[in-house]
């Protein structure tokens, strides 16, 4: 099947949530990674209310154009069905034993649904193939175990059908959640489409399960989203993925056994294509629910960060801030009684210098103050990460000697804290969710650390820093 050459009649976009309206609707301000667009006189009233219905080759052009800078997202719940249909889509399940939950997910694809299951070398192989011959799917199995990423791609190898859709024996899609996902795929540049990921309901939930409920490694958000480098949403899991097989290519990085999800959205993203996440499509996942091997799992994330410094050198730094930022975030460190003043005037600095960058503007000077308080926020909460989770070995040795260092390493801890519970609404009291939320730092932080010193390289430690937001 070969895509449209533009955006079909009839497709709706919305402004993102984040993306302010400026100067009677000729600026829009937000975007992945941070603008300002400016829209010629003839666009602005092609958005009425923050959407735009796609009727000619102007107003897909016009959309096809906010959806590529993230400022607006398909509005893919509202009009006919899409152009893909489930029976275009082959559902590829990497497994290694876990019969019963192979079983419930074959059971919820249904049997019209076209699958192969790969059995990754499994312990007990007769088990996987009662199950996948009791649900009529295809069963590959593999001699050597080769990892999820390896045995996704021997199943997309055998893939007839223009779509696929990968999804682990550990999850569950809900009812209409495919259809939601291919609805992406009307954007001939789409090549990925992500859902959004809970936990499966449990009767009596651990604490660790209920944590999890509201701050889930996998749950990437309430907002759909372009997903790219250096955004609100730089990544999604391979627990599961639909994408457009003409532009997969191998698929999956070559013997990578953790964060094979983000360096193929990275690539996707890297070669001109669309990642998408929707969170209106749900696929509820089996997520662990005692404390060790919850961290384990924790820690094995973080050492995916290496491999992907190694393959996206340019992409993986722990915190991206601005050159006048880390200044700023330096002098608060300092804990002087210049540090606020200092600060003051970093941030006013550079709302005059932004403001000068801002020509198009009808009033500069507040466009630039909502930027620079933007950037503000940005640098706090990207600080707040650093000392609590990517950094933490080496903040934790500066705390035994510093002061200053264990200040602003309980007050991060405190505020990071009271934030995420409030933002997350989670059912665990403050304390304990505090206490899981630092254990969750600190598991992630170590398979940071534990990766690049096997690497015996720092550059998933380092910063980036970059000069202005795009215009």
């Amino acid at each position: 099947m070969r895509p449209p050459a533009r955006l079909p009649d009839g497709m709706v976009v919305r402004l993102g949530d984040r993306v302010r309206v400026e100067d009677d609707g000729r600026a829009l301000v937000g975007g992945a990674p941070l603008r300002v667009m400016y829209l010629k006189p003839a666009a602005v009233p092609l958005l009425r209310g923050r959407r735009l219905t796609v009727t000619d080759a102007q107003t897909a052009a016009l959309a096809d154009v906010l959806l590529g800078a993230g400022l607006a997202d398909p509005v893919v719940s509202e009009g006919a069905p899409g152009p893909v249909s489930a029976s275009e889509v082959t559902w590829v399940v990497p497994v290694r034993d876990r019969p019963e939950q192979l079983d419930r997910l074959l059971g919820a694809l249904g049997q019209d649904a076209t699958v192969i299951v790969v059995d990754d070398a499994s312990r007990d192989p007769a088990a996987v193939r009662r199950v996948a011959d009791a649900h009529g799917a295809r069963l590959e199995a593999l001699a050597v175990n080769v990892g999820p990423a390896g045995a996704r791609n021997h199943g997309l190898r055998l893939v007839t059908t223009p779509f696929v859709a990968f999804v682990d024996s550990d999850a569950v899609p809900e009812p209409g959640a495919l259809d939601l996902l291919l609805r992406h795929f009307a954007d001939p540049r789409v090549a990925l489409v992500a859902p959004r990921i809970l936990a499966l309901p449990h009767p009596r939930p651990t604490a660790v399960e209920r944590y999890e409920d509201a701050r889930s490694s996998l749950d990437l958000g309430e907002q759909p989203a372009l997903v790219r480098p250096r955004s609100w949403v730089s990544w999604v899991s391979s627990t599961c993925l639909v994408g457009r097989v003409e532009l997969l290519g191998e698929g999956f990085g070559d013997g990578m056994r953790v964060a094979e999800d983000v360096d193929l959205a990275w690539r996707l993203d890297a070669e001109g294509h669309r990642v998408r996440y929707e969170p209106a499509a749900i696929v509820r996942h089996e997520h662990r629910a005692t404390l060790v091997p919850w961290l384990a799992r924790k820690a094995f994330y973080g050492t995916g960060a290496h491999p992907l410094a190694v393959r996206h050198p340019e992409e993986v730094a722990p915190a991206v801030l601005a050159p006048w930022s880390a200044a700023m975030l330096l002098a608060l460190l300092a804990q002087r009684r210049w540090s606020v003043p200092v600060a003051l005037a970093i941030a006013a600095v550079t709302v005059v210098r932004l403001s000068r960058r801002l020509p198009q503007s009808a009033h500069p000077l507040a466009t630039a103050a909502r930027l620079t308080a933007d950037g503000v926020g940005a640098a706090l909460v990207q600080a707040m990460a650093l000392l609590l989770r990517h950094w933490w070995p080496g903040v934790a040795m500066a705390a035994v000697v510093s002061r200053r260092v264990r200040r602003a390493v309980a007050v991060a801890a405190l505020v990071d804290s009271l934030i995420e519970w409030r933002r997350t609404r989670s059912p665990l009291g403050p304390v304990r969710f505090a206490v899981l939320r630092r254990l969750d730092d600190l598991a992630y932080g170590a398979g940071v650390w534990w990766s690049a010193l096997r690497g015996r390289s720092t550059a998933a430690l380092r910063p980036s820093f970059r000069s202005r937001p795009r215009g």
